[in-house]
C-alpha cells in the first residue's frame, strides 16, 4: 500500500493540476446543445478556453458571468441573470451547464435561489434546463469538478424508472475525465459489438472528437441529448469507468435503481479481461472472436515491449484515475513507478503499485525524478521543460497536451488500445536511447572488433564463426 503524502509548500510551482471548474465545465461539453458557463470573473474563464482549445485544436464553447470586482463583493444575481438571458437568446442551447469559481464561492453566492428567481421572472426559461454545480477552485481539482458535474447531472436530469421496467440490451457508461473522445469510440464498438446500446454520460466523442459540422454552432455540436439522458433510468445496466464515477452510478442507482458495477482500470490485459467477461455475462453472448484476436496481440505486443519497459523507474504525473490506470499497466510491464505526483485525493491512489504517492506539482514531480534517478516521465505537456533537464524520455497523457496534435483521439483502453499504448512508450525508449548514443547492437559488433551488420549473408562460414 502506497504512502500518501500531503504538501507543505506555500505555493504551486509549474502547476500539475488543473482546477474543478474546468473539470466541470468539461463535463457539460459532453451533452449535446449545451453552454457551459463559469460564474466568475472573465479571466478564469479565459484561462480554461485557452487551454480547451489548445488541447482540442477546436472551437470550444465556453462562457462567462463576467465578475467585476463591485459584483463580486455585493453579489453576482445580475450578472448570472444576465449571461443566461443573452445565452438564451443569442445561442438557443439545449441546456445551460453553471460552474462556480473560486471568487463567487468565497462571497457565499446562493446559486440555486437565484436559479429559481431568474426562472420566476422570465417565463420562456421554463422549459430549458439549467443544471448548477459547486466547483470551488481553492480545492480539488480537475477530476474532482467532473465528478460532481456528473453526479449533479444525473440528479437533476434523469428521470426515475417509476414502472421499474429495464431494457437489458440499454448500458449507461459513466466515463471519468481520464478517457479521451478516442477511448469512448473505442468502448462504443466494443459494447455494441455484445448487442448492446450504450448511452454515454457525458459522450465527448460526439462533440470533441475533431469532425468538422455541417454548419457553425455556438454550442456543443454533439454529445448525449437531454431527451436521451432523461431514459437513462431504463437501463440495464450502468458501467461507471474509474473511480470517481463511483458517486455518479450511486446516484444514478438511487434515483432509478439500477444496478452498476464500476471498472476502475481499462488499460491492461487482466482489466479488459474482466471486462470483456462481465459484457458476455450481461449481454449473454460469447466474446467475440475479433477480441480473442485483439488478446493474443496485446499478448505478443507486451513480450516484445518489455525488454524496452520493463526495469525501467516510471516517474508519472496525473490526476488519480489516470495516475493507478498507467502505473498498473506499466507495473504489469515490468517497470518500476519511482516517482508519482498526483492532483487531489481519491481512494485508488494507496493501491498504486509504489511506495509514495505525493499529491503536489511538477516541480515536485521532477525533483522526485531526478532524486531517484527515473528514465522516463509520464505527465501532460506542461511537463515537458522537466523532461529536458532530466534528459529522460517523455510521454504525454492527460490535460493539457497543447504541443502534439490527435490529443482527442489518443487512445488507451480495451486490447488494442493498450497494444497501442506499450507500442508508443516503448518506441519512444528506442527514439531517446539512439538519439543519446546509447549502447546498440550494432555498437556491441564495433566494440568487438567486428564490422557492422549489413544483413543477411547466407550460411555462417568458418571463416565468420557464430558471431557474425
Amino acid at each position: 500500500m502506497a504512502i500518501v503524502t500531503a504538501p507543505t509548500k506555500a505555493c504551486a510551482v509549474n502547476p500539475l493540476k488543473m482546477s474543478q471548474p474546468i473539470g466541470g465545465a468539461f463535463a457539460f461539453m459532453g451533452l449535446r446543445g449545451a453552454m457551459p458557463l463559469l460564474h466568475g470573473s472573465q479571466g478564469c474563464t479565459s484561462f480554461g478556453l485557452t487551454l480547451f482549445v489548445r488541447h482540442f485544436k477546436e472551437a470550444v464553447p465556453l462562457q462567462t458571468t463576467a465578475m467585476s470586482e463591485v459584483a463580486t463583493v455585493l453579489g453576482g444575481y445580475d450578472n448570472l441573470e444576465q449571461a443566461i438571458l443573452n445565452i438564451y437568446n443569442r445561442t438557443k442551447p439545449k441546456i445551460i451547464g453553471i460552474c462556480s469559481t473560486g471568487v463567487t464561492e468565497t462571497n457565499g453566492d446562493d446559486v440555486d435561489a437565484y436559479l429559481k428567481l431568474i426562472r420566476s421572472s422570465h417565463p420562456q426559461l421554463a422549459k430549458l434546463p439549467l443544471v448548477y454545480v459547486s466547483t470551488p477552485d481553492f480545492k480539488g481539482a480537475f477530476q474532482d469538478g467532473w465528478e460532481r458535474a456528473v453526479a449533479r447531472i444525473v440528479e437533476v436530469l434523469v428521470e426515475p424508472n417509476a414502472n421499474g421496467l429495464r431494457d437489458p440490451s440499454k448500458v449507461n457508461v459513466l466515463p471519468g475525465c481520464h478517457l479521451t473522445p478516442g477511448d469512448l469510440d473505442e468502448l462504443r464498438v466494443i459494447l455494441e459489438d455484445f448487442g448492446l446500446c450504450p448511452s454515454f454520460l457525458p459522450d465527448l466523442a460526439g462533440s470533441l472528437d475533431g469532425h468538422i459540422p455541417d454548419e457553425f454552432t455556438p454550442t456543443t455540436i454533439g454529445g448525449i441529448g437531454v431527451d436521451e439522458i432523461a431514459s437513462m433510468g431504463r437501463a440495464g445496466w450502468t458501467i461507471a469507468i474509474g473511480a470517481q464515477m463511483q458517486r455518479a452510478a450511486e446516484v444514478m442507482q438511487g434515483k432509478t435503481g439500477a444496478p452498476f458495477r464500476v471498472f476502475e482500470r481499462l488499460c491492461g490485459l487482466c482489466p479488459n479481461d474482466e471486462f470483456m467477461t462481465f459484457l458476455s455475462e450481461i449481454s449473454g453472448r460469447p466474446i467475440p472472436l475479433k477480441y480473442r484476436r485483439q488478446r493474443g496481440q496485446l499478448a505478443d505486443a507486451m513480450l516484445d515491449a518489455h525488454f524496452h519497459i520493463g526495469g525501467r523507474k516510471v516517474a508519472i504525473g496525473a490526476e488519480p484515475d489516470l495516475l493507478f490506470d498507467l502505473s498498473g499497466m506499466l507495473h504489469d510491464m515490468g517497470a518500476q513507478v519511482t516517482a508519482a505526483v498526483t492532483t487531489t485525493q481519491s481512494g485508488v491512489i494507496e493501491r498504486i503499485k509504489t511506495k509514495e504517492v505525493l499529491i503536489g506539482d511538477l516541480e515536485d514531480l521532477e525533483g522526485l525524478a531526478k532524486t531517484r534517478h527515473c528514465d522516463l516521465l509520464i505527465t501532460h505537456s506542461h511537463g515537458r521543460q522537466a523532461a529536458a533537464r532530466l534528459k529522460v524520455p517523455f510521454y504525454r497523457t492527460g490535460f493539457p497536451m497543447f504541443d502534439r496534435l490527435g490529443a482527442g483521439h489518443q487512445l488507451s483502453v480495451g486490447y488494442r488500445g493498450t497494444r497501442n499504448l506499450i507500442f508508443d512508450i516503448a518506441n519512444l525508449v528506442i527514439a531517446h536511447r539512439e538519439e543519446n548514443d546509447q549502447p546498440t547492437p550494432d555498437k556491441w559488433r564495433t566494440a568487438a572488433g567486428l564490422p557492422p551488420y549489413s544483413g543477411y549473408r547466407g550460411p555462417i562460414g568458418a571463416d565468420e564463426g557464430a558471431i557474425a
